[in-house]
């Protein structure tokens, strides 16, 4: 798993995943100060910190997902764009989650806050997430599944925020679980 920062939904898919089938975890982040890095050093889940230059550098970070030979790679709250070189190597193995409807509110710069903000400014009826896989281009890459959420004029970027963030809390372990199942 790939993780840079607090961790919401790399605890819920430990928890999800490791209650069902005790799957081997690895995490690679390039915040080593993230609480993802900390709530795998409280759950002994072996890390990999790496910088930006480091990720580019197919002697580093691309060695280690080599060596470790994953059946899925999940990106989980990671903001850098994966290079190239790691999704050629790895072709629909990369996971990610998408906080709107693709391909709505997608593309570089598009994450978290600034999607919530921009699902709001647009008036939005309903909004939720995308679970895709990674290919070179941000969100991108093919839809895997889709879950909505109804909105309303009184709902605040925040109140988007949480409604969002419960839906990806709900499906993305459930949908790495039945992904991991199909291997």
């Amino acid at each position: 798993m790939f993780a840079s920062g607090a961790g919401s939904n790399f605890k819920s898919i430990f928890q999800h995943i490791n209650s069902k089938n005790g799957a081997e975890f690895y995490l690679l982040s390039n915040n080593p100060q993230c609480g993802a890095v900390e709530f795998a050093i409280n759950n002994q889940i072996t890390i990999h910190t790496f910088s930006k230059e480091e990720l580019q550098n197919p002697a580093n970070c691309l060695a280690n997902l080599t060596s470790i030979s994953p059946d899925i790679i999940v990106l989980a709250g990671f903001l850098l764009k994966i290079p190239e070189h790691i999704v050629a190597a790895f072709p629909n193995k990369i996971i990610n989650i998408h906080p709107a409807l693709l391909p709505k509110f997608g593309g570089k710069g598009m994450y978290g806050k600034h999607v919530h903000q921009a699902v709001f400014d647009a008036k939005e009826t309903e909004t939720g997430i995308t679970i895709h896989y990674v290919n070179e281009h941000y969100d991108e890459g093919n839809i895997i599944a889709q879950y909505k959420v109804a909105l309303t004029p009184a709902d605040t970027p925040e109140i988007i925020e949480q409604k969002v963030r419960a839906l990806e809390t709900e499906h993305y372990p459930k949908v790495i679980h039945q992904l991991l199942q199909q291997l």
